[in-house]
């Protein structure tokens, strides 16, 4: 089984159900062998949840929140359940135009765990990282704060076409030639890059 979740900003129709649902909320669901149908989240689980025999698997629906980060500006986020046989992914995102940007988050539990906690778990995860600023705005522009460390996503740029990366840190698109700039304020410096999964926490 192949899955791939789309990030179209118009909705689209669930195959199964027949809903109209955002872009984001819809998996393409199947293989190659013998096609693909393009599932909402909630006819996504409920697929997968038969066919992994995990009866009783309730979807739950979050409804979006705001979240202020450590200046005081609010950010909303909405969330997103996809079970994946073997665990439960919930990622929380902003949404711009439609579409996932921003600060995103997710979190891996069991299938059976109770999806309220692991929600709980999610929204914690979240505050912790809202509460810090890893770039400031300095007399030479933006810059890395005084910490010194830099948290962020790798994302694809479109404008390079996959040959450089662009980075989302602290919810905002940082192209690389921006990067750089900020990093040759430490001319000479040593640094230490830790690459992570989504899910994981640093």
């Amino acid at each position: 089984m192949d899955t791939a979740t789309s990030t179209s900003r118009q909705e689209i129709r669930c195959d199964d159900c027949g809903q109209n649902r955002p872009g984001y909320d819809i998996v393409h669901f199947g293989s190659a062998e013998k096609g693909y149908r393009l599932l909402c989240s909630l006819c996504f689980n409920t697929q997968v949840a038969k066919a992994a025999g995990l009866e009783g698997f309730e979807h739950a629906a979050f409804e979006s929140m705001g979240l202020s980060d450590c200046r005081g500006e609010i950010h909303e986020f909405h969330f997103r359940t996809q079970l994946l046989a073997t665990s439960i992914a919930l990622d929380a995102f902003e949404l711009r135009n439609g579409n996932p940007t921003g600060y995103f988050f997710q979190i891996i539990g069991d299938p059976g765990e109770d999806q309220l906690v692991l929600f709980g778990r999610l929204v914690e995860k979240m505050r912790r990282a809202l509460s810090v600023k890893h770039l400031k705005n300095g007399d030479y522009g933006l810059q890395i704060s005084d910490q010194g460390i830099v948290r962020g996503r790798i994302e694809w740029d479109e404008r390079q076409g996959g040959r450089l990366p662009l980075l989302v840190i602290d919810g905002r698109e940082i192209n690389w030639d921006q990067f750089g700039s900020m990093l040759m304020s430490y001319e000479g410096w040593q640094f230490k890059l830790t690459i992570a999964d989504k899910s994981e926490e640093l």
